[in-house]
């Protein structure tokens, strides 16, 4: 019984070596996130400094409750001279959207160099991230915006907990910005859905 001949492999095709240098060139973005690594460690050293004030605010330390009373006060309003629930409130969220924009980092660290400079190839790591898996530009800008309407939601809750220290046209301002963020990222979801669409159509036409 003969046994059918395997399938020839189709020679590689060179590559131009302009084409080469042109692709090699994606290596120029690796200094821009080693920076944003950096940016990261940052909000790590921040995160864990304003922590330690918080702590020591609670334990009753004079300059920790000065630096909490300075950082959550607003001018021509009645700020608080102890320690209180809407103060420690307005610190811890002080806290999450620190977390919120790490989160965006790591977001367009990882997701953009697996994205435009190389794979991870992380398939088998038990810590791969769900959505990395299927990373595109499209998938990267949609988490992005995601992350920016978390991040701005942060900010109107700290708004309207001080309310009564703003002018109805700068709650009405901060709450149209938020509104747009939250449109903006449907219109970016639409589309990406739109796309996806119709890449599926084009693929099943052929």
């Amino acid at each position: 019984m003969k046994l059918d001949a395997p399938p020839a492999t189709l020679p590689k095709k060179k590559i131009h070596p302009l084409a080469s240098f042109i692709f090699m060139t994606r290596w120029l973005q690796l200094p821009l996130y080693l920076g944003l690594i950096l940016a990261q460690c940052v909000y790590v050293y921040h995160f864990w400094v304003e922590l330690s004030v918080l702590i020591g605010a609670v334990f009753g330390e004079p300059h920790a409750l000065a630096h909490i009373i300075e950082a959550v006060s607003i001018p021509g309003a009645n700020n608080p001279t102890k320690l209180t629930e809407a103060t420690i409130m307005l610190v811890v969220l002080g806290l999450i959207d620190v977390v919120m924009i790490s989160n965006l980092l790591i977001m367009v660290i990882v997701g953009g160099y697996e994205t435009f400079v190389s794979r991870m190839n992380l398939e088998s790591h038990p810590d791969q991230p769900e959505w990395l898996s299927h990373v595109n530009a499209s998938v990267l800008k949609v988490k992005l915006a995601t992350a920016i309407i978390g991040i701005s939601s942060i900010h109107l809750l700290k708004t309207f907990i001080n309310a009564n220290a703003y002018d109805p046209k700068t709650l009405l301002a901060q709450t149209g910005i938020h509104i747009v963020f939250l449109f903006s990222a449907l219109a970016i979801a639409y589309s990406d859905r739109i796309m996806a669409g119709t890449h599926d159509k084009t693929r099943q036409a052929h």
